[in-house]
């Protein structure tokens, strides 16, 4: 019953920065691990970074690890994806992701996720 709608994506030149937002609807994240993935054209969808249910863990893909920063604010009922020096290879449809009662932060798996958002282009021009 949980409604995803992520945003903030859009053009930026390498090395600039985007904010990612992921607000949840009909049920609180509080009892969920959650994460953003990423998809380009021709490819499989990627694991980019998780975060366990208190905040307190994070786990990111190498590619992104140190550039990119996963947070969220229980409180709002929000997930974000601080992305600082952006590459063009970041270039893909970034979706964020509710996981089950199983779903722990170090998940990293599509299937490991029950709750999609619709997703945010993100674009990366060189």
């Amino acid at each position: 019953q949980v409604q995803l709608a992520d945003s903030g994506g859009g053009l930026v030149q390498a090395g600039g920065s985007l904010r990612l937002y992921c607000v949840a609807s009909g049920r609180t994240i509080t009892i969920y691990s959650t994460a953003w993935l990423r998809q380009s054209p021709g490819k499989e969808r990627e694991f980019v970074a998780a975060i366990s249910r208190r905040g307190d863990t994070t786990n990111y893909a190498g590619s992104v690890e140190g550039r990119l920063t996963i947070s969220r604010d229980n409180a709002k009922n929000t997930l974000y994806l601080q992305m600082n020096s952006l590459k063009p290879e970041d270039t893909a449809v970034y979706s964020c992701a509710l996981g089950s009662y199983r779903t722990r932060y170090y998940n990293t798996a599509v299937w490991d996720y029950d709750y999609w958002g619709q997703g945010t282009q993100v674009t990366v021009s060189s």
